[in-house]
Formats: C-alpha cells, structure tokens, sequence
C-alpha cells in the first residue's frame, strides 16, 4: 500500500497484529512520526528498525503500512 499521511492521521494509534506499538505524533512532508509505546519490546522495535534511535519519535517507512483507517493505523505483521 502507498501510505499518504496528512495531518489528519496524527493522533492515530499505529498497531501492529494484536498490539498497538505506538501512536502518530505528528506528519511532516507525507511522512508519519510515531511516539512508541512505552511497553513495546525490543524485537518490534528491531522489526521497524527503531532500534537505535535516541529520538522520541520515528519515521514510519510506508512500505510497513497494511491499512490506514479512520481510527489506526495498521502495520503489516510480516515483512
């Protein structure tokens, strides 16, 4: 899917199989920042290649976007 971010996704929830990893902070130029949830672990961060970020946001690459709805964000549970 070819995700196009515009403001009104920020605040979404971005969920990733049966666990919301974080939400849309805010979009810049088409892409979607995503403020992670605290509880996430380490091997989804890996997974979105959030790893070894020392931000309090993050890119999401739209190639991991399965849906975009009216109330979340839907990533793809395997890439």
């Amino acid at each position: 899917m070819t995700a196009n971010f515009t403001e009104n996704d920020e605040g979404k929830p971005v969920v990733m199989g049966d666990e919301k990893v974080g939400m849309i902070k805010r979009v810049e130029h088409g892409t979607a920042h995503v403020d992670p949830d605290p509880g996430i672990t380490d091997k989804i961060k890996s997974t979105l290649d959030w790893g070894d970020h020392d931000e309090d946001t993050y890119p999401l690459e739209e190639g991991r976007v399965e849906t975009i709805t009216d109330d979340e964000v839907r990533l793809q549970s395997r890439m």
